[in-house]
């Protein structure tokens, strides 16, 4: 396993997302838990908007049935989506913190990500709330998910805490964050800048890009290993697989590691054996040349 110092926090490059674990058996989910354990993850990503919050109910559950397994984690939650609409009062956050911690069964979380971009932000107002939420140790680190580069950067202007991850979707079948810069000066489709550049901004000032989906084509339309739609692709992730000695799911999951931006990988998969495919695609140290063919076999294009 790879780690990343985010903050401080040790943190493992692959991240165990828990979007789909409400309706886990109990010891089903004490299974997915301790694999995502053995093979090295060690961070845990919940929203409070996942099952209506029985996602982090279920995992409260977990924790209080073996104490001490809290203390192997890094534990991130979201908060900020309500029904037709996004809130970032301060009012809200304080109160979606406080249901996270119960749900969760926990006095802390180790990030606080706000999930998406409230057109209604006021700076001012989010700092109040994080700086309560910091010193009361409630939430001992902040991110965002889903932000351009001016949003995070308005959003820091009005915080003393530094934004540390911006969550986004990012993988082989969605190459957004990187399409702009390599269609740079041409009159390519993707040549348009639809982020404000939000993958070098992230560099630039230090947080860690989180890709969300990472196996995903579109929004949440399928899943491109294995599929029908992407032959090339797959052909090509095979063909990969062969050379490093290693499986497309694993490749997949190098192809984002291997950016030097330094991401973590979301596993959405709650499946024991998958799981353990993406973490060994930690161990695929992907070739420059084996990482642009990947691009160009996804339906990109180079100028």
């Amino acid at each position: 396993m790879k780690y990343l110092d985010i903050s401080g926090v040790d943190a493992s490059a692959i991240v165990a997302g828990c979007m789909r674990i409400g309706s886990m058996e109990p010891e089903a989910l004490s299974r997915f838990v301790h694999t995502a354990l053995d093979n090295g993850v060690n961070f845990f990503d919940h929203a409070d908007i996942y099952g209506g919050g029985e996602c982090e109910a279920a995992f409260g559950r977990l924790l209080a049935a073996e104490p001490g397994l809290r203390d192997r984690m890094v534990l991130q939650s979201k908060c900020g989506i309500r029904k037709n609409m996004y809130d970032f009062s301060k009012e809200h956050i304080l109160e979606s913190v406080e249901g996270i911690l119960s749900r969760l069964g926990t006095d802390r979380l180790d990030f606080l990500l706000l999930h998406r971009p409230d057109a209604l932000m006021e700076p001012e107002e989010v700092a109040e709330a994080f700086s309560r939420l910091e010193t009361s140790g409630k939430v001992l680190h902040f991110g965002v998910s889903n932000f351009n580069a001016r949003q995070a950067e308005l959003l820091q202007s009005g915080l003393k805490q530094k934004l540390a991850v911006n969550q986004l979707q990012f993988g082989l079948a969605f190459t957004g964050l990187v399409d702009h810069a390599i269609c740079a000066n041409t009159e390519f489709p993707h040549a348009a800048d639809r982020d404000g550049e939000v993958l070098d901004y992230c560099r630039l000032k230090g947080l860690t890009i989180q890709a969300w989906s990472p196996f995903q084509y579109g929004f949440f339309e399928g899943v491109f290993l294995g599929s029908p739609k992407f032959p090339a692709l797959n052909e090509k992730l095979e063909e990969l697989a062969e050379k490093y000695g290693s499986t497309p799911q694993a490749l997949a999951t190098a192809w984002i590691l291997r950016h030097p931006a330094g991401m973590q990988v979301i596993s959405g998969s709650t499946n024991a054996a998958r799981l353990q495919e993406i973490c060994a695609g930690c161990d695929v140290d992907l070739a420059r040349e084996d990482w642009y063919a990947l691009y160009l076999a996804a339906g990109n294009k180079l100028p």
